[in-house]
């Protein structure tokens, strides 16, 4: 059997006196998606930011494809695209200048740099405006681009954070829609507060409060009845 293809084990994160993330563990295996479920200042950002390498856990360890995301950090970055809840675009640049730019933050050949351009352009639905100017690009089509420079190296496993935030409901549909066809050549890792877009893409859902990881379930598991996030989550955390 395969091994994962992320494993966090035991991570853990203080700012000062507070502690963000409280001992987390959980694994993604290739083809699957993972849903970091929980309200806002659960942790969720602060996790996904220690795997990405933008922040040291204060204890415990992460890997990605076998790589320690901090004593490999390069070579882990290499096999993951990350999508943070507000992507930084450069207004003043082209579309087309700006996946230049991160096919070269990425260290991608010179001489593949066009083609994975050409690819995510017409994967991600850019192709029509890949010479405008990121100023005038639509809510729904910044957050395509912020797929797209994820997608430039075709890495193994993808990272959302609060991808629909800030979308209107027909854009809400669209991200969704392309974050289900994505997981079936990638690994998906996502986070929200919202329960209802959880349940629509993971196929499990970590539960997180207060930094600390409550329970994974499955919600997929064949011949079950679908999990209740809504009442699972009431279970968890002891609300009325």
């Amino acid at each position: 059997m395969a091994s994962p293809l992320v494993i966090a084990s035991g991570l853990t994160k203080r700012f000062g006196r507070r502690l963000a993330v409280d001992n987390v563990s959980f694994a993604i295996n290739s083809g699957e998606v993972l849903g970091l479920l929980g309200p806002n200042g659960s942790g969720k950002s602060t996790i996904l930011r220690m795997l990405v390498g933008y922040q040291r856990p204060s204890a415990g360890t992460a890997t990605v494809a076998g790589y320690d995301v901090i004593k490999d950090g390069s070579a882990a970055r290499a096999h993951l695209g990350y999508v943070p809840e507000d992507v930084p675009l450069y207004d003043t640049m082209r579309v087309e200048e700006f996946l230049k730019m991160m096919a070269g933050l990425k260290g991608m050949p010179i001489s593949h740099r066009n083609d994975a351009i050409e690819r995510v352009c017409s994967d991600m639905g850019l192709a029509d405006v890949r010479r405008q100017s990121i100023r005038q690009l639509s809510r729904g089509y910044r957050q395509r681009l912020g797929i797209a420079q994820a997608l430039l190296n075709d890495p193994p496993l993808l990272i959302f954070d609060e991808p629909t935030n800030g979308l209107d409901p027909r854009q809400i549909i669209e991200c969704r829609e392309l974050i289900l066809r994505l997981a079936g050549d990638h690994a998906v890792l996502v986070t929200s507060h919202i329960l209802s877009e959880i349940e629509k893409l993971a196929d499990r859902a970590a539960f997180l409060l207060d930094g600390r990881l409550l329970a994974i379930d499955d919600l997929k598991t064949s011949g079950s009845s679908p999990v209740d996030l809504e009442s699972r989550f009431l279970e968890l955390t002891g609300a009325p």
